[in-house]
């Protein structure tokens, strides 16, 4: 008997066991209520892993409205949904927020709550890239450190960023900007910022000093301001291809930063080579109009310890050949171990 009776016990816990996993109507409010559950408190629409249980998953699950929000709940995904709006109450319950990713669904502006994320008083990333906004959110906690909205509608700032003293990484790429003024000029943190495919005629106004990387490629800016970059004394990727940059447009020394590494001015107007510091590594030049390889450009000295640190650089797609390159660029860019140029 004991051989039979073991068999249908384990049938029994199983069984139980198993309603709790898989039934639906089974929600966090139930499973709270458990003594000694070992089951996560989650929202019945999503998933929370066991080894996991401060995040919870709700991408791809057709949503069309945010869940309840657990109070334990850190992490939360909502992308690849059909959600259309932020109410102010949203998050009401998970004030504890590090992240919160709703990328890849129809939000708009109109249907943002003005206060849906001013509780979030420990945020670190915002993640709303690939919806329909027109402007960027409000009432931003200043615990957020990273912003990405690529992929929207946007075309003004304001002072929706206004206090973000602890924001690293800004991504508006791909959005409907004309002009971004001084919006960013107290985002004294900022390290990365990515205002490429928009509309922008000018440079933004007084530039967090901090940044290391700016992408401002495919816009329509076709001048830098003198010194522009004086104040900007660790940059080190400066991207600003498919613009409409001409030599008349460039301060003669604006691109002389001895932090940078890497400059791409491809596909301009541009009919000469700038003047770029001697430390630069990667300079990319491709599909401008320039005619003549002036080696003062990059070594205003040769000797044995003063030389270009360029190792690449790109000159294809302009009006030099090979026959064109001076015999004494090898004493000035020796450490180069690819130029492109035309045939």
């Amino acid at each position: 008997m004991k051989l039979i009776h073991l068999p249908i016990f384990a049938l029994l816990v199983s069984s139980i066991l198993c309603q709790y996993d898989y039934d639906p109507f089974f929600s966090y409010y139930d499973r709270a209520s458990l003594a000694g559950s070992p089951y996560p408190i989650c929202s019945v629409e999503c998933d929370c892993p066991l080894n996991f249980p401060t995040a919870m998953y709700c991408n791809h699950r057709k949503l069309k409205t945010i869940p309840m929000v657990p109070a334990q709940i850190k992490y939360l995904y909502l992308q690849n949904n059909q959600l259309d709006s932020i109410p102010n109450g949203a998050f009401e319950n998970a004030t504890g927020l590090l992240w919160l990713v709703l990328d890849d669904n129809q939000i708009n502006s109109e249907n943002v709550g003005k206060n849906a994320f001013s509780k979030l008083k420990s945020l670190q990333r915002l993640y709303i890239n690939h919806n329909n906004l027109t402007d960027v959110v409000r009432s931003l906690p200043k615990s957020l450190v990273q912003l990405k909205l690529a992929s929207n509608k946007i075309s003004k700032i304001g002072n929706s960023l206004k206090g973000l003293e602890n924001l690293t990484t800004l991504i508006l790429f791909d959005n409907n900007l004309n002009e971004v003024g001084g919006s960013l000029s107290s985002l004294k943190s900022l390290t990365y910022l990515d205002l490429s495919l928009n509309k922008l005629t000018k440079l933004p106004d007084d530039p967090p000093a901090a940044i290391e990387m700016f992408y401002i490629n495919h816009n329509k800016i076709n001048n830098i301001p003198k010194d522009y970059f004086n104040k900007m004394n660790i940059l080190q990727y400066l991207r600003m291809s498919y613009n409409e940059l001409t030599d008349e447009g460039i301060p003669e020394k604006v691109f002389n930063i001895t932090s940078l590494i890497e400059l791409d001015l491809a596909f301009n107007e541009l009919k000469s080579i700038p003047l770029v510091n001697e430390n630069l590594e990667n300079l990319y030049l491709q599909a401008n109009k320039i005619d003549k390889f002036t080696l003062n450009s990059f070594c205003r000295i040769t000797s044995p310890t003063d030389f270009s640190k360029i190792k690449h650089l790109r000159l294809d797609g302009n009006n030099i050949t090979r026959r064109s390159l001076p015999n004494e660029m090898s004493q000035c860019l020796r450490v180069a171990g690819d130029i492109s140029v035309d045939f």
